[in-house]
């Protein structure tokens, strides 16, 4: 199980930025709760996220060479 979230750490997310204060939030405090749990989730475990897929490729492998 998770720890629990540091209650000073949910309370400075949950301050709006100006661009969330344009759009409002119906509960600022469990809005910042759910991003922090998920954050730490995809923390703890990388192929978390959700659509993961990592691809390493070169611009070569993307591109026609010139000419």
């Amino acid at each position: 199980m998770a720890e629990p979230l540091d209650p000073e750490t949910v309370a400075q997310r949950s301050e709006l930025l100006p661009e969330e204060k344009v759009v409002g939030s119906d509960d600022p405090h469990a809005q910042a709760e759910a991003v922090l749990e998920d954050s730490e989730t995809r923390a703890a475990d990388r192929d978390a996220a959700p659509d993961k897929v990592v691809e390493h490729r070169t611009s070569g492998d993307v591109s026609d060479p010139p000419g």
